[in-house]
């Protein structure tokens, strides 16, 4: 049976609280919704959070409230999901990529400045694997040229930047309860943001762009009566996943000290093997460790991979370039080149890891890294 590189955790009170909602009033727009926002904003220090159907919903509503439109350009990595950028081109904006550091593999801040045009509208920093991007240095640039900053924190729910959460620091920050993130909801996302103005935007937004509140509509014919303000789409999540959102956001803390223990485990387990690079974290930042990302050396990563997967190893790898895919070769990105992103992309894997890891699946993890890229070193 595979160990795969990551996995949801769920247990019986998890199931519960799901079957409580089906046995409910509400299995849609309930009020599990508004606790499950309350739960995250809380946790992360935000004033205001708005749950949707997924992190790739999240990151388009997100572009939107913050007025991405034709002619304007993003500054994202093309080290992530293709989601960071297509979610600039759903609002006909253009991503620009910058390239990233070599020790983080986060987007630089010196590329970012040398990227920026009389076009630029707003950065959006993708935290990848957890490890906080350098949010100063981001910020400032922002600042000094007057641009939104969005965070792409898939990958960061519960990370911290110089002792501040991530989803604290940003004009809108963005999170994914896929069944491989730090919690789950099956399917889910939520953007939070401390400006009320964008809260009703992304809240507008979600729900097709229709709202009942009588503060926003132009009229108000009776209690029946809702006005469409803009043009939104059916990104709503369901009271069924938020409780099992609720359910898991009790359980983050201890997710990610379990992940953090078997990063440790790793470290050790890897300090004498020179063919690899392991994850470099900076002093002011503490990942969540959604990823384990290696670079191995003097080895072929092809054959490694399958190697390691043939043995029972689930290992990825995070990412593949964004330009380098057709659709982006095809529409103007064909001559686009990130140094360092895609020397770093030519080397890396990532191992498996995940609360649910046991010492017993992640020592047959290390044995077999360590016995395939010795065996490909020598072949």
């Amino acid at each position: 049976m595979q160990i795969p590189y990551g996995r949801q955790s769920i247990d019986e009170a998890d199931i519960q609280a799901v079957v409580d909602v089906l046995r409910g009033d509400y299995l849609t727009t309930g009020p599990r919704i508004a606790e499950f926002e309350q739960a995250v904003a809380h946790y992360v220090g935000a004033d205001y959070a708005v749950a949707v159907a997924n992190g790739t919903a999240a990151l388009h509503a997100a572009c939107h409230a913050a007025g991405i439109r034709e002619g304007d350009e993003v500054i994202t990595t093309p080290l992530t999901f293709a989601a960071s950028a297509n979610c600039v081109l759903y609002c006909k904006g253009t991503p620009v990529f910058a390239d990233v550091d070599e020790k983080t593999y986060n987007i630089d801040p010196k590329d970012i400045r040398r990227k920026i045009t009389p076009k630029t509208k707003a950065i959006l920093a993708v935290h990848l694997a957890g490890q906080p991007c350098d949010m100063d240095e981001i910020h400032a640039i922002a600042k000094e040229h007057d641009l939104l900053v969005i965070e792409d924190a898939a990958h960061a729910l519960g990370s911290v930047y110089k002792g501040r959460k991530i989803g604290s620091i940003s004009d809108m920050t963005t999170f994914s309860f896929h069944p491989v993130k730090p919690i789950t909801t099956g399917e889910g996302g939520m953007i939070v943001t401390n400006d009320e103005t964008l809260y009703r935007s992304l809240c507008l937004f979600r729900s097709h762009g229709i709202t009942r509140d009588a503060d926003q509509m132009t009229k108000n014919e009776g209690p029946w009566f809702y006005q469409q303000l803009d043009l939104g789409y059916n990104y709503r999540i369901t009271d069924i996943q938020c409780a099992l959102g609720i359910s898991q956001m009790k359980k983050l803390d201890a997710f990610i000290g379990r992940r953090r223990e078997l990063v440790k485990r790793y470290e050790e387990a890897f300090l004498d093997c020179g063919d690899m690079i392991t994850p470099y974290q900076t002093p002011e930042a503490q990942s969540g460790w959604h990823l384990y990302i290696i670079q191995v050396k003097n080895c072929d990563r092809k054959e490694l991979f399958e190697r390691l997967r043939a043995l029972g190893v689930g290992v990825n790898v995070h990412y593949i370039p964004v330009y380098f895919h057709p659709y982006y070769r095809s529409h103007g990105y064909d001559a686009t080149c990130c140094r360092v992103a895609e020397e770093i992309y030519s080397r890396m894997l990532s191992l498996p890891l995940y609360p649910g890891l046991t010492d017993q699946q992640q020592d047959e993890v290390i044995e077999k890294v360590k016995r395939c890229i010795g065996e490909l070193k020598h072949a």
